[in-house]
């Protein structure tokens, strides 16, 4: 079912994991597709090539939401191209886990600048074009480490929850205008990410899933659209958990 017809969709980070997987489900909801990077134009490129051989829009693009700069360019580029932004992802992220008395403040700073500011950049612009539109879906993805905290994570865990701050805040700030803000607080997903985990750090993560499975990018994925689409009109502000019951929130 095409519920996202005529639709322009910008998400970041989307050249591999749960980005991927995003653009491809709203692509096949009927939305154009564009497909932000960083480093990974390669990668990119092959989502954009799934896309149009089914028939979907879809175009790279590529960008470090990092810089403010670099982000306000890209909104205006889609705009100029497409004509409007109607739903915005905001997946880009990293990881530079380690202990708390261990972790440099380079590691720290890396992690924040990226999942925490480029997401406030990402917003910033792409509302200015909402506000005028008077409609616009904004989806952050954020992390149930956000919400419960997790060892050897702390600041990606505060760059998660600091995502979760930024939605309910733009969601007060936007909704007069038609506009929707919430986000999704995936759990152990199933992606390059958590490939390299051993099976004993795999098995204890299961302990802690009622649904005792590991979630994949399309649950993610799924979610993504059903925010990004008008069946959740009357949605915002919220954080959505997808962790097969993991964080119980």
């Amino acid at each position: 079912m095409k519920t996202l017809e005529g639709k322009i969709a910008l998400v970041t980070g989307a050249s591999r994991g749960i980005g991927r997987q995003i653009a491809l489900t709203l692509a096949e909801k009927g939305a154009a597709v564009i497909v932000n990077y960083n480093g990974s134009r390669e990668k990119a490129e092959l989502v954009v090539k799934e896309i149009t051989e089914k028939g979907g829009r879809a175009e790279s693009y590529g960008c470090n939401v990092a810089e403010d700069a670099a982000v306000k360019e890209m909104i205006q580029y889609i705009v100029k191209q497409y004509g409007a932004i109607d739903i915005l992802v905001n997946n880009a992220g990293i990881t530079r886990d380690g202990l708390m008395m261990k972790m440099t403040e380079e590691d720290f700073d890396a992690v924040v600048a990226t999942n925490m500011k480029g997401t406030f950049f990402c917003i910033k612009h792409a509302s200015r074009v909402m506000l005028k539109q008077r409609r616009g879906r904004i989806i952050n993805m954020s992390s149930i480490v956000g919400v419960i905290g997790n060892a050897g994570q702390m600041n990606y865990a505060a760059s998660k929850a600091g995502v979760i701050g930024m939605t309910k805040s733009a969601a007060k700030e936007l909704g007069s205008r038609g506009i929707t803000v919430n986000a999704i607080a995936p759990g152990f997903i199933d992606t390059e990410m958590t490939e390299g985990l051993s099976e004993e750090v795999k098995a204890k993560m299961l302990e802690q899933i009622p649904l005792n499975r590991i979630g994949k990018t399309e649950d993610i994925a799924n979610a993504a659209a059903f925010l990004a689409s008008d069946e959740s009109s009357y949605i915002s502000g919220q954080v959505l958990g997808v962790d097969g019951g993991m964080g119980c929130y």
